[in-house]
C-alpha cells in the first residue's frame, strides 16, 4: 500500500491522487498498476431511540441523479481520526450530534484500484442542531424506520455500497444487543 520512489503520479486532485505503480505480486509477477489514493472516510448510521434512521436523499453527479445514502465524508488529514471525521460529517450534513458512538468495523469499497478505507459507525443519543451543508452538497435529510431502510437496501432502492454495508452491520449489532 502507498506509493514508493518508483511510483509515477498521473493526477493529483482535491480528493484523490492517481499513480502508476510498479508492483510485484505475491506469486512473483511484476506489472504496473494504476492506483487511486484516497484519504479514507467515515460512514455513519444515525439511529434515534424510536428506531428511526437518518438517511440522505443526495444528488450525485457521477451517477446522474439522486440516491439514498447514510451520512459520510472524508477523513481530513488535518483533523486526523475516522471518529473525528464522523462527528464532523454528521453535524455538517444533518445538524445532528451523537453522545454514543460504536465502531462497526471498516471496509474497502473498491480494493481493485483504490486504497480508500471506510470506517463505519452507529451513532445514537442524538441531538438536533442546524446543519452546515457545503456548497457542492444537495442533500435532503429524511427519517425512516430502520427496517424500512434495510428493506430498501436489500431490494436495491438504496444502492450506495457503503450505506448498504453500514445499515446491515448496524442491524447485526442491534440484534445482538437484544
Amino acid at each position: 500500500m502507498g506509493t514508493d520512489e518508483n511510483s509515477h503520479t498521473i493526477y493529483r486532485g482535491r480528493l484523490i491522487t492517481l499513480c502508476r505503480e510498479p508492483v510485484q505480486l505475491p506469486g512473483g509477477n511484476r506489472l504496473e498498476l494504476d492506483i487511486v489514493h484516497h484519504p479514507g472516510g467515515a460512514v455513519i448510521v444515525p439511529l434515534r431511540g424510536d428506531g428511526q434512521v437518518c438517511l440522505l436523499w443526495q444528488y450525485r453527479y457521477a451517477v446522474g441523479g439522486e440516491i439514498w445514502e447514510v451520512p459520510a465524508g472524508c477523513i481530513d488529514p488535518a483533523d486526523g481520526t475516522p471518529l473525528q471525521a464522523a462527528r464532523r460529517e454528521l453535524q455538517e450534513e444533518t445538524g445532528l450530534t451523537a453522545a454514543s458512538w460504536l465502531e462497526l468495523g471498516a471496509l474497502w469499497p473498491s480494493p481493485g484500484f483504490c486504497d480508500e478505507r471506510l470506517v463505519l459507525y452507529l451513532a445514537r443519543d442524538l441531538t438536533q442542531s442546524r446543519p452546515t451543508v457545503e456548497a457542492d452538497e444537495l442533500i435532503e435529510v429524511r427519517w425512516l424506520p430502520l427496517l424500512q431502510a434495510l428493506t430498501m437496501a436489500a431490494d436495491g432502492r438504496i444502492s450506495d455500497a457503503k450505506s448498504v454495508a453500514a445499515l446491515f452491520r448496524a442491524r447485526t449489532v442491534l440484534d445482538n444487543e437484544h
